[in-house]
């Protein structure tokens, strides 16, 4: 990237907004609407990392047609800088100063529904510092990356990915940005923190209904940073976060991935650990392993539990891994585990007990609720169901919680016996409300 080059966040937030989860989908995207509109010209995905990287600024005519057939609105609302002309106006005789313009670039995302965690300007000042890493202070920039993942990641907890998708993202390209030119020491911190954040894209593009690849791809990038600065924790726990986001209809990739995360050659904390036997433990639950094979795998999940000490704050994206499980997330989670394994009474103890005492972010009390109410449809208690169902999706529903709505749809799908009942007709009816939405 040159050295002047500045990401384009808004042309990042923008594709990101519509659906277009990668490079190689809006490329596709493109090239569909050029030939409606019958022009000639194509892109590759080398000209979108162009576009988003800040290396191109103005596209040419034929492209700045297409871009905004795409989109809808005016280039410099996609965070492109038309070129400058002496008068300080546009070149269309509208008036409008450039400056202007500018302003309302960096209001782009609030224009599209998001709410990012930093705005446009905060963005490119991150990337400024980031490209200049050399002229500025090391521990100071490396905290304000660090803080500002933390920020995103607490933002997708209290109000969904949609919310810290567009700032994950340009975070990432200011890290890899700077990575390229750092001084060796430097660049490692850089690549360790860009694991951390590349595993938390993947989750965010998940929970946002992002097409697979997309998902992997993500995955993929954390494991490669993760193995080029040596951090073996970081690779077994991406392990553990792919076993999360495996379909349950495979569940046999589900615990190889799992069991890798416990037996590879490195050593998770013992949180972590904690997690990826729980998630061994649902991956038998699901490939129909007996009840006992289950617990034991359980009790392995709360030894390691046992092992750990006690948080030295509260848990962050860049802290210690895994610093968030708790007892009490176990126990949840060990309820789901004992739904999957047909103990659904057992389930619907453990919930009661654990779900109404422990303090949660919005997005996991809106999962493990939505979680609840298919166990309590399972032992034959579909109005106690579809009342957990209502709770969870008027936490999930405007943050567009994607792992609850999911599971609230498989709910719904099990109270279809029971759908003249007045509290599932209007939960049914509420759902596919927002499914039409």
């Amino acid at each position: 990237m040159p050295e002047h080059a500045v990401a384009n966040w808004g042309f990042v937030a923008a594709r990101v907004e519509r659906g277009w989860h990668t490079q190689e989908d809006f490329a596709t995207a493109y090239d569909e609407t050029a030939r409606k509109l019958r022009e000639q010209a194509r892109i590759s995905v080398r000209q979108v990392r162009r576009w988003e990287s800040g290396e191109s600024t103005w596209p040419n005519r034929d492209a700045r047609r297409v871009l905004e057939a795409m989109f809808g609105c005016p280039l410099e609302d996609l965070g492109f800088r038309r070129p400058a002309r002496p008068t300080g106006r546009r070149p269309d005789g509208s008036g409008e100063k450039l400056e202007e313009c500018d302003v309302r670039r960096r209001t782009f995302l609030g224009l599209v529904g998001a709410a990012p965690v930093l705005d446009l300007t905060a963005l490119d000042h991150l990337t400024a510092a980031a490209n200049h890493a050399g002229r500025h202070n090391r521990d100071e920039l490396l905290a304000h990356l660090r803080t500002a993942l933390d920020d995103a990641a607490r933002a997708d907890g209290l109000a969904g990915p949609h919310e810290a998708l567009p700032t994950a993202l340009g975070i990432l390209a200011a890290i890899n940005s700077a990575a390229r030119t750092a001084a060796e020491d430097l660049r490692r911190e850089l690549l360790v923190l860009g694991a951390r954040g590349a595993e938390l894209a993947a989750w965010l593009h998940r929970d946002a209904g992002a097409p697979a690849p997309a998902v992997a791809y993500w995955h993929h990038q954390a494991k490669e940073w993760a193995t080029l600065t040596g951090d073996g924790a970081m690779h077994a726990y991406v392990l553990l976060r792919q076993a999360q986001a495996t379909d349950r209809t495979d569940a046999a990739r589900m615990l190889d991935l799992a069991r890798a995360a416990t037996t590879g050659p490195w050593t998770l904390p013992p949180r972590p650990r904690a997690e990826a036997f729980q998630q061994q433990a649902r991956a038998l639950a699901l490939t129909g392993a007996g009840a006992d094979q289950v617990a034991r795998v359980l009790d392995q999940a709360h030894a390691a539990l046992g092992q750990a000490a006690p948080p030295s704050g509260p848990a962050t994206c860049t802290g210690p891994l895994g610093d968030g499980y708790t007892r009490e997330r176990l126990m949840v989670q060990t309820a789901i585990c004992y739904h999957e394994a047909g103990h659904s009474d057992q389930a619907v103890s453990l919930f009661g007990e654990h779900l109404a005492a422990a303090a949660f972010a919005p997005r996991d009390r809106a999962y493990f609720t939505a979680q609840y109410s298919g166990a309590l449809v399972a032992v034959g208690e579909p109005d106690e169901a579809a009342t957990a169902a209502m709770e969870a999706l008027t936490l999930a529903a405007g943050a567009r919680f994607g792992q609850a709505l999911t599971e609230l749809h498989r709910t719904a799908d099990h109270l279809a016996p029971y759908a003249e009942r007045p509290a599932v007709r209007e939960f049914r009816q509420r759902l596919g409300e927002l499914a039409v939405a």
